[in-house]
C-alpha cells in the first residue's frame, strides 16, 4: 500500500510562489491550482499511490511551549501593505474552498487537528502503518528526518524526489549539486535532525541550542551520542551567553529544541487526538460522481485543460483509505 500524503497548504502556498506577479489574481490562483493538482497526479503516478492522505493546519501546541515559535511570520504579516492584506485574504479563501472541496467532495483522507501541525499529522499517519510506503508532497525540509526505506518526500513544485538513496528529478536522474557539481549525497535523517536541533530553525523562529559551533564539533558529538562520553559531554555541556547578557547552557536548549523539530516529541494528548483522527478516516466516505465533482470545481477556477482529463485526477480523488493501522493506535 502506498499513501501520497500532502502537505496541503506548503503545496498551495509554494505553487502561489510560482505563480508569477505579472498577471492577473484570478489568473495566478488558477495556476496555483493546476501546479497542484498536476503534482498530485505526477505523485499518484510516480509512486503508484492507491490513496491521498491531505494534511491541514492547526495552531500549533509548539506555541504554548515555546513563545517565540514562528513569531517571525506575525511580524512580516504586520508589515503587509492593504493592497497585500487583501489579496492574501482572496488566496486563504481559495485555500479554504480547496478544503472544503477535498473533504466534502472526493474519497481522499482529510486530517485537521487544531492543536497540531501538517507535519505532526504526516509523521504520525506514517507511524501508524508503519509496513506501508509513504511519500510525502512537500517543500519542507523538517521532513527528511522521516526518510528511510519506506517514507520519500517530493517536492512537486520543485520536481524533486528524496529517497534514503539520494536526491533525484522526476526522470529518476539524480540531481547534480550546483555548489559542487557533483550528485548530491544520500540525506542522513539522524544526522540532519540532530543539526537542525542544534543549529535551529530560522524559518520558524527556534533558536540556536550553540550559535556559531563548529560542524568539526557537531561531528564529534554526533559520532559520541550513543556512549554520551567525552566528546558528547563536551558539547552539551558547554555554556553560552546570548546579546541580553543570559547564560544558557547547550543541553537544555537542546532538548527544547528536540521538543519542538523532532517529529516523535508531540505531547501525549496531542498524539492521542491525530491518532483519533486517523482512525475516524479508516469510515469510508462514499463520495459518489468524484469525475464530475472534479469538474465543477475546475469550472469555478477557469481549469479548463484539467477538466479535460477528469479521469487522471479522478482515480486518485476517489480511492478510498482500505488498510489496517497499527495495532497501539485502536488501543
Amino acid at each position: 500500500m502506498t499513501y501520497i500524503l500532502v502537505d496541503t497548504a506548503n503545496t498551495f502556498f509554494r505553487a502561489r510562489h510560482v505563480s508569477g506577479r505579472g498577471t492577473d489574481l484570478d489568473t495566478r490562483i488558477s495556476l496555483a491550482f493546476h501546479i497542484l493538482f498536476n503534482s498530485l497526479k505526477k505523485a499518484n503516478t510516480m509512486f503508484s499511490g492507491k490513496h491521498v492522505v491531505f494534511c491541514l493546519e492547526g495552531r500549533s501546541w509548539r506555541k504554548d511551549v515555546y513563545e517565540p515559535y514562528k513569531k517571525n511570520r506575525t511580524v512580516v504579516l504586520d508589515k503587509r501593505s492593504q493592497g497585500e492584506k487583501e489579496e492574501d485574504e482572496i488566496w486563504w479563501e481559495a485555500f479554504e474552498d480547496f478544503c472544503t472541496y477535498i473533504t466534502e467532495q472526493t474519497n481522499a483522507s482529510v486530517l485537521r487537528e487544531s492543536t497540531a501541525e501538517a507535519d505532526d499529522l504526516i509523521a504520525l499517519w506514517t507511524q501508524a502503518h508503519p509496513n506501508d510506503k509513504h511519500v510525502i508532497i512537500s517543500s519542507d525540509s523538517d521532513f527528511y528526518q522521516l526518510i528511510n526505506n519506506n517514507i520519500s518526500l517530493y517536492n512537486g513544485v520543485a520536481n524533486q524526489v528524496v529517497t534514503i538513496n539520494g536526491f533525484y528529478d522526476e526522470k529518476d536522474k539524480p540531481i547534480i549539486d550546483k555548489k559542487t557539481g557533483l550528485t548530491k549525497m544520500p540525506p542522513d535523517p539522524k544526522w540532519m535532525l540532530f543539526e537542525k536541533c542544534i543549529r535551529g530553525d530560522s524559518a520558524d523562529n527556534v533558536f540556536s541550542a550553540y550559535p556559531k559551533v563548529r560542524k568539526s564539533k557537531l561531528e564529534e558529538a554526533y559520532k559520541d551520542r550513543d556512549n554520551q562520553g567525552f566528546m558528547w559531554n563536551n558539547l552539551m555541556l558547554q555554556r553560552w551567553t546570548d546579546h541580553n547578557g543570559v547564560e544558557h547552557r547547550v543541553k537544555e536548549c537542546y532538548e527544547r529544541n528536540q521538543k519542538l523539530i523532532d517529529l516523535t516529541q508531540q505531547p501525549e494528548d496531542v498524539k492521542a487526538k491525530i491518532y483519533q483522527q486517523i482512525l475516524e478516516a479508516q469510515n469510508p466516505k462514499h463520495i459518489s460522481q468524484v469525475g464530475i465533482r472534479f469538474m465543477k470545481f475546475c469550472s469555478r477556477y477557469g481549469l479548463t485543460r484539467l477538466s479535460e482529463a477528469p479521469t487522471d485526477h479522478a482515480q486518485y480523488l476517489n480511492s478510498g483509505y482500505s488498510s489496517v493501522i497499527k495495532s497501539e493506535v485502536n488501543n
